[in-house]
């Protein structure tokens, strides 16, 4: 019988690539991760690795296990969701990732619900940036995860992760009054390619998509701040140092000192959880009130 735990860390090479970043990503030495390997290997009774110099690759029986590995989770995730749906009452702990913005907006509304009609869950929450929110899906640090993506930078599908739908919203140049004319037709940020501009972190999904989107208008942009808050970007591009894009749901009310000029991009929120864990009563429920605040929400 194939061991599971060894099948995850066979599942967790084949994404992160090197025997360190599986080694990492699970609090194990890079030994032990080998060690493990080389049982799961010998239970397979096939060669699992192949070693190109200092790397290990997966052969083709390895890269079909990790295939049927995603099928087995995804099975005992759908156990666990049947016996949860078996007990009596909603209890126990749901932790649930959200980036910035949506802590701020969507999980207060959501979080009400959620105590109002199942008082014995514990709820916590963990802010994160969407391109971490998979990993700590995978890794049972999050049982929920509220991630973003944009229509013009797609994010691939995760095949060991479900998502539906919540939430579609409009996206903004924000700008400092004069810095953008009013004559600048359909193309907002080609009419900024002159101006400082605020992005997130690199590394960061709005990072990339600020890149992303200068890119389309044929120019790089002059970065001068590195900042994640939009509240915190909203305030810089106030106060003269620079423009940004922004979504909706970063813009709680608006300001005087910047003006939102729309853009053809918007952004697609979506919540997400383990395949096979869509039956379960508490992933049901935080879908169920997010859904519910989801309505209040502009878009």
């Amino acid at each position: 019988m194939l061991d599971v735990r060894r099948l995850v860390l066979l599942r967790d090479l084949a994404r992160l690539g090197t025997i360190a970043s599986v080694a990492q990503a699970h609090a194990y030495t890079p030994s032990a991760v080998s060690q493990q390997l080389a049982a799961l290997q010998r239970e397979a009774g096939t060669r699992l690795l192949e070693r190109t110099g200092r790397r290990v690759t997966l052969t083709p029986a390895a890269t079909a296990l990790v295939r049927h590995t995603e099928v087995v989770l995804a099975a005992l995730e759908a156990a666990d969701a049947s016996l949860a749906a078996a007990r009596t009452g909603l209890r126990g702990s749901v932790r649930i990732g959200a980036f910035p913005s949506a802590v701020r907006t969507l999980l207060p509304a959501a979080l009400v619900t959620l105590a109002r009609d199942h008082p014995a869950l514990d709820l916590k929450i963990t802010e994160l940036d969407p391109v971490d929110m998979p990993a700590a899906l995978r890794s049972r640090q999050l049982d929920v995860a509220l991630l973003h993506d944009y229509d013009i930078t797609p994010v691939a599908p995760d095949p060991a992760l479900d998502s539906i739908a919540l939430l579609d919203e409009p996206v903004h140049l924000a700008v400092p009054p004069g810095v953008v004319s009013d004559d600048h037709g359909a193309d907002p940020v080609g009419a900024a390619r002159d101006a400082q501009w605020i992005v997130g972190t690199p590394g960061t999904l709005c990072h990339s998509v600020a890149l992303h989107v200068c890119r389309m208008a044929g120019f790089a942009p002059a970065v001068r701040h590195h900042v994640d808050d939009f509240t915190a970007t909203l305030a810089l591009v106030a106060a003269g140092e620079g423009v940004a894009i922004v979504p909706q749901l970063a813009v709680p009310r608006p300001s005087p000192e910047v003006r939102l000029l729309p853009l053809a991009t918007r952004r697609r929120t979506r919540v997400a959880y383990r395949r096979g864990a869509g039956d379960h009563p508490a992933v049901l429920a935080c879908v169920s009130a997010l859904r519910g605040a989801a309505t209040t929400m502009p878009g």
